[in-house]
């Protein structure tokens, strides 16, 4: 699945078109946003957008602006919601492309998205879009993302100590917390060598060589087939591989029943272990999304977002000891 993620933030320039008097400085300052700015804001209604500095964690990052007046006059009707998606798509698909200098991961951490004007500026002839990248999780919800999507790894990770839900359709979901059913416990980051591409059942037989003694060490040796429980890895494409990602999740799985994923509440990891150490920049560690869609869709009419979190094809179990499926994104 190499389409990327298309977010339809029009609540955004709804905020800006239309927000109280006292907010209208901030606002504006958000919407008149340039290349290569970051944006951040904590409210469902985007009501508190700000430019922040690309180091600091933000949402948005601003890959372009582009005006569709040519293809849509004054006098167009107002986009649905799959004419926003197809216009996002062509729009915005290649600017972010440029903006990465060709090197954007299909099925990395980073999905396309674009800030579409509101339908009171849309009558009034308005016609720019914002065209940015976003770090976000399967549902389409938006996590935090820490320096320029330019300079960092776009290897769709978490790190150690975050569980993931399990998402429609034996899908993988969102970061949640462990107390909660969760399908996967990420219990660790392998960073594969630089080279020509590794096959992946060469990346499968590296990473259940590194993740078997980081689970050891991770649940201080717990006897995990006792409690239902395996490890379990990511792989990564060719396609991503040629960009530069090269890192991949060792996680705890339950024991899969057939090819369908198993959910498990609590986590493996060791009260008595050393703190878990996180990467820098960290990588995306929240359980928490954003609650509510800003703007429509935040979803393809499936359900699941067009892009780069959905799993594919996994790993060869090795003979040893069995896996669970593994995502190859």
């Amino acid at each position: 699945m190499g389409a990327f993620i298309l977010l339809m933030l029009s609540a955004f320039t709804s905020v800006f078109a239309g927000g109280p008097l006292g907010k209208r400085e901030l606002v504006n300052a958000a919407y008149q946003a340039v290349t290569g700015d970051c944006l951040d804001w904590a409210k469902a209604d985007l009501s508190d957008a700000r430019k922040v500095d690309c180091s600091a964690a933000h949402k948005f990052e601003v890959t372009g602006t582009t005006d569709i007046t040519a293809a849509y006059p004054k006098e167009a009707p107002f986009p649905n919601a799959e004419t926003w998606q197809k216009i996002s798509t062509e729009q915005c698909a290649q600017t972010a492309t440029t903006y990465m200098s060709g090197k954007l991961d299909p099925k990395g951490k980073y999905g396309v998205s674009s800030l579409n004007t509101d339908e009171k500026r849309w009558g009034n002839g308005d016609r720019q879009l914002r065209c940015g990248l976003q770090v976000t999780a399967p549902s389409g919800a938006p996590l935090p993302s820490f320096g320029s999507a330019k300079t960092q790894d776009q290897s769709n990770v978490y790190d150690p100590g975050v569980c993931i839900a399990l998402g429609e359709n034996n899908t993988v979901g969102d970061p949640i917390e462990c107390a909660q059913p969760h399908a996967f416990e990420i219990i660790g980051v392998v960073q594969h060598p630089e080279g020509a591409f590794m096959p992946v059942e060469q990346q499968a037989e590296a990473m259940l060589t590194q993740c078997t003694p980081m689970a050891a060490e991770y649940t201080g040796g717990a006897d995990l087939k006792a409690k239902g429980l395996l490890v379990s890895y990511d792989t990564r494409a060719e396609e991503s591989w040629a960009v530069g990602s090269r890192k991949a999740n060792c996680k705890i799985a339950a024991i899969p029943q057939g090819e369908n994923l198993v959910t498990w509440k609590g986590s493996v990891r060791n009260p008595n272990g050393a703190p878990l150490t996180t990467a820098n920049p960290p990588q995306t560690t929240s359980v928490r999304p954003q609650d509510e869609p800003t703007g429509a869709p935040l979803h393809s009419e499936t359900g699941k977002p067009s892009g780069s979190n959905e799993p594919s094809e996994s790993g060869k179990p090795s003979s040893s000891q069995p896996t669970a499926p593994s995502e190859n994104r």
